[in-house]
């Protein structure tokens, strides 16, 4: 007997905060919404988190510089993050969401998954189903979500983002290839910026471009990722829908080959490390508010200093400024270094559109 096709289904909020902001204050709507840090009259420092689509209309995207933000669109609302409120919406739609399938798991505050294979027949019942998932987060929320149903995670994720707001896209196994050959390599999970621009240097653009590749090229090129890489441009992807934990902390660090009190070999390494955790941060497309510098001087005495910036960000500006901060105000004179590292955490999910580098 034949193991039965896995249907999964991602379910994705619509401009998650700023439509619970909207909720609260329906005189909002209709207006661009932007939440984010405070854009103090075009001199604020951070980044939008969500923008709505009126403010989308103007150019804005999350991730974008807040200054920026306001340049595009001044007359914009401007809202400053309220995480108890929408924590609060998170865990009722999350709890809905449950209810629709033996296997669940959230990922961030704002989507989730499910694996509904056991729960319906075929690919016409589970549209069904995604109707009413949609159907019950709008009576009870009052909010709309984009969903995508595909064979695997990888394929639903990406399905759910293509008719956004409140869309629903469908692609069956036999599909799977038609439906991901056209887009930009970009909608492949944890492909970030860097992995894109090294992919269109080697004159890969697309999805489809990707697919044809030599397997063996795309390993000797990015390691065993580019592995992932070609298996995800066929829209392979086994890893099941599971119960997670949250990411607490990202961090990168360094042993020298040597001991060294050199201050522009020291310097250089820490911002090389800042820009490795900083890529990785926008893979996961996350924001974060709290940096950590840690030292191990010679004699293996090892320190982390931290600070809690009074915004969220994820700018590599941000995350060198403050890691360059800590290093000088706490290393030792004189003293050698034996290893270093940079460390982020305090995390918040942004919304899943272009962040910036």
């Amino acid at each position: 007997m034949t193991e039965k096709r896995r249907i999964i289904v991602h379910i994705d909020m619509d401009h998650f905060f700023t439509a619970a902001e909207e909720r609260q204050r329906p005189e909002l709507k209709g207006k661009p919404v932007i939440v984010g840090a405070d854009p103090k009259g075009g001199k604020g420092r951070g980044v939008v988190s969500t923008a709505d689509y009126e403010a989308r209309k103007y150019g804005i995207t999350s991730g974008m510089p807040i200054s920026k933000a306001w340049k595009l669109c001044p007359q914009a609302v401007y809202l400053p993050l309220n995480f108890r409120l929408y924590t609060q919406v998170s865990t009722e739609i999350m709890n809905i969401l449950r209810g629709y399938s033996d296997r669940f798991e959230q990922w961030g505050i704002d989507e989730a998954f499910l694996d509904v294979t056991l729960k319906v027949k075929d690919y016409e019942d589970a549209e069904n189903l995604a109707r009413r998932i949609k159907a019950d987060i709008c009576k009870s929320q009052g909010l709309t979500c984009s969903i995508g149903i595909g064979p695997n995670k990888l394929v639903a994720k990406i399905a759910s983002d293509i008719q956004k707001p409140d869309g629903l896209t469908i692609v069956k196994d036999e599909d799977v290839g038609g439906f991901l050959a056209p887009l930009p390599v970009r909608k492949l999970l944890w492909v970030g910026r860097k992995t894109e621009q090294k992919l269109q240097s080697m004159g890969i653009g697309t999805i489809g471009d990707l697919a044809r590749r030599d397997p063996a090229v795309l390993t000797e090129t990015f390691g065993t990722f580019g592995t992932q890489l070609y298996l995800s441009a066929h829209g392979i992807d086994k890893s099941q829908v599971e119960e997670r934990e949250g990411v607490k902390s990202i961090s990168r660090e360094t042993t020298f080959q040597e001991d060294t009190a050199d201050p522009q070999l020291i310097m250089q390494t820490l911002r090389s490390l800042a820009e490795q955790v900083q890529n990785d941060v926008q893979e996961q497309r996350l924001s974060f508010r709290t940096v950590a510098l840690k030292i191990r001087y010679e004699n293996f005495e090892t320190h982390t200093h931290s600070k809690t910036l009074p915004f969220i960000t994820n700018r590599l500006h941000d995350l060198n400024k403050t890691s360059v901060e800590l290093l000088t105000k706490n290393i030792k004179p004189q003293s050698k270094v034996r290893l270093i590292g940079v460390r982020v955490s305090s995390f918040v999910e942004t919304d899943k559109q272009k962040t910036l580098v």
